[in-house]
């Protein structure tokens, strides 16, 4: 029990510490920058949490648990639905060699086409450097 309280204590303040270094960092940041460039006002370090929090919301959502453990077991919703991922679970291992044969096939056709090809080449290997 005492080990339980100690490990979620110490993952709370690993939290709150690593989300007070962003907050300095986007600080910094935008004060190196963002007046400078864009004439824009510096930030202090509850507007620069502000700013966290808000980009978080916009782009990041708050649907998912805080330590991501969902995508872990397989319950992170790209898993959900996902009808190749339930194809190949559904595979004997005769089926699943054969899924990779035709791959294989599939992309060694494929290669041939590529940008990045060197015509001249004696290998198959892809341009390295290059224009």
């Amino acid at each position: 029990m005492k080990d339980t309280i100690k490990f979620r204590f110490t993952g709370i303040l690993t939290m709150l510490v690593t989300c007070a270094v962003f907050a300095v960092a986007v600080m910094l940041l935008w004060n190196a920058l963002m007046p400078s460039l864009f004439a824009l006002p510096a930030l202090n370090y509850w507007q620069a949490v502000g700013l966290m929090l808000l980009s978080r919301i916009l782009f990041g959502g708050l649907a998912h648990d805080m330590a991501g453990h969902g995508r872990m077991r397989g319950n992170h919703r790209f898993y959900q639905g996902n009808k190749l991922r339930e194809k190949w679970m559904n595979m004997s291992e005769e089926e699943r060699k054969e899924f990779m044969e035709k791959e294989k096939d599939f992309f060694k056709f494929h290669k041939g086409f590529s940008r990045f090809r060197d015509s001249f080449a004696d290998d198959e290997r892809p341009e390295q450097g290059g224009e």
